[in-house]
């Protein structure tokens, strides 16, 4: 008998369903602590959680464990990397818990427009201030969505009853997608000015930490309402503190820093707040426990590795090769602008990186889209894709060209105006260490790929090079390396400093009007 292990207050179902299998001991108590549990049941085989800490010190006190599963989408409870260090297969249920996210969207938006919180705790105490509690509704008003995937969509669905205008923005899916969806594509400046309620829905990455700053902030219509049912760190609260009186602005959260007791930072701030209720409800318990037991007994049985989020490599293929997707997606993505949607991806791998394109892809598209996981499979990256109207093309790689074991990304991003524009990078491992070989039509660049980088590209002519060195210099940033390819074809030039120090956004202007150049852009990888 398999023992599993599961220690939180989930859906029986998950149990029963184990149990009917057969060939499962199950083990539930929310009770004990976990750390006395493991103690316990050192022989535990899989652990079913919710928001428990599968720490590195419980794992390695497990050597008969071969599965932890995530009752959620979320799981950075969970040591992913050493669960995989220790053979440990990282599994979790996404989707389960959308519904439970999206409704309470809707709740703490009526909640709050009609008072309901104040007015109860008021009448009960005997008071009557039904002048002083005018409300507003919620029909006829402007919703703006940030983050389209499964809750982002739901929420749109759920809105459609109050006949709202509803604004969506999501960098990741092209603009006649968002159309399908019923949704109005816009810009994340056209949702702040705009809405009359602006509701997230987006992960917590470096690329959206302080996402909604002093500025989307600052373009919000006075009266206008931030839902924040994501991830904490999304909003600069601190921005929000300077002029939320002033607008007169309203902020709904069910996020924090640490789900616990104790006081909040945003308290002074968040006109409702709820304890990290989202997914909350019987239905989305019920949900993820089926899930779970379902994808324990799939993976036993079936081998099916579909929702394993900390996957491992095949063998055959060189760890480095993954790395140098990623990069290399990261590099053409960043270089194209991340705020863009991306239509089309195309690959070619070389050499003898064919067979493992599947395996590649994940890599690629976890560099091009942050909110996909590296950890995630091929039939998860065709899904992502799929959900998002992405097109992606495995080409057959020309083999006559002597690339050797190389990889080349293209993608097709849609610009504001609806045209589409490619960007193109190729690159391989050369003694352990990434090089890129071209991007767009500059050949044999080889450079490593690593830190602060700064690309340039403008007509060739002579000059150019000091002038962007001294407004490095001007800004205290020093250069550590560079390249300077030409191309005769198209008379231009692309240069390339590795830097010490990020570049501002307002420096890389400065330089692009001083040369009179097509693109600069600073990336990080």
């Amino acid at each position: 008998m398999k023992k599993v292990l599961i220690p939180t207050k989930l859906d029986n179902a998950a149990a029963e369903i184990l149990k009917r299998h057969g060939g499962y001991e199950v083990i539930q108590d929310a009770k004990t602590p976990l750390e006395e549990l493991v103690k316990a049941h050192p022989d535990t085989y899989a652990l079913i959680v919710r928001s428990e800490k599968v720490t590195s010190e419980i794992l390695d006190q497990l050597p008969s464990l071969k599965t932890v599963v995530r009752a959620g989408a979320g799981y950075d409870n969970i040591d992913c990397k050493h669960a995989r260090k220790n053979g440990v297969d990282v599994l979790n249920t996404p989707g389960a818990n959308s519904n439970g996210v999206a409704e309470e969207v809707i709740a703490l938006i009526l909640a709050d427009a009609r008072h309901i919180v104040y007015a109860d705790n008021s009448t009960r105490a005997g008071k009557w201030e039904k002048k002083q509690l005018m409300g507003r509704e919620l029909t006829g008003k402007t919703v703006g969505i940030v983050g389209l995937g499964h809750i982002g969509r739901l929420v749109a669905k759920h809105l459609r009853g109050f006949d709202n205008r509803i604004l969506g923005y999501d960098p990741l899916i092209p603009s006649d997608r968002v159309r399908d969806m019923g949704i109005e594509p816009a810009s994340l400046e056209e949702i702040f000015a705009q809405a009359d309620y602006v509701t997230l829905h987006v992960p917590l990455l470096d690329a959206t930490r302080g996402l909604v700053g002093e500025k989307l902030i600052g373009a919000m219509k006075d009266g206008a309402t931030i839902i924040n049912c994501a991830r904490y760190g999304i909003v600069d609260e601190d921005a929000l503190r300077a002029v939320k009186a002033e607008k007169k602005l309203r902020y709904l959260n069910d996020v924090y820093p640490k789900d616990a007791e104790g006081e909040k930072p945003n308290a002074d701030i968040a006109d409702l707040m709820m304890p990290h209720l989202g997914a909350n409800t019987f239905e989305a318990n019920h949900n993820a426990a089926v899930r779970a037991a379902e994808e324990l007994i799939d993976l036993d049985e079936k081998g099916d590795l579909a929702c394993i989020v900390n996957r491992d490599i095949p063998a055959g293929l060189e760890r480095a090769y993954c790395e140098l997707a990623y990069t290399l997606s990261t590099l053409v993505r960043q270089i194209s602008g991340e705020t863009v949607p991306v239509k089309l991806i195309e690959t070619s791998f070389y050499g003898d990186l064919k067979p493992y394109g599947k395996w590649l892809l994940v890599s690629v598209l976890s560099g091009i889209c942050r909110e996909f996981d590296r950890y995630n499979d091929f039939k998860a990256a065709k899904q992502f894709l799929e959900d998002r109207g992405i097109q992606y093309i495995d080409r057959e790689a020309n083999t006559d060209k002597g690339y050797g074991n190389s990889i080349t990304i293209d993608i097709s991003v849609e610009q504001p105006d609806k045209r589409l524009k490619s960007y193109s990078a190729r690159g391989t491992v050369t003694e352990g260490i990434q090089t890129v070989a071209r991007i767009d039509e500059f050949d044999r660049l080889y450079f490593e790929p690593k830190g602060i980088t700064l690309f340039c590209l403008y007509d060739d002519r002579p000059g150019v090079i000091a002038t962007i060195a001294r407004r490095l210099a001007d800004a205290g940033i020093n250069i550590e390396d560079m390249r300077n390819p030409h191309n005769a074809k198209s008379k231009r030039s692309l240069a390339i400093f590795r830097l010490d120090k990020p570049v501002s956004n307002s420096l890389a202007e400065d330089i692009k009007a001083a040369i009179q150049g097509y693109s600069v852009v600073s990336t990080i990888v």
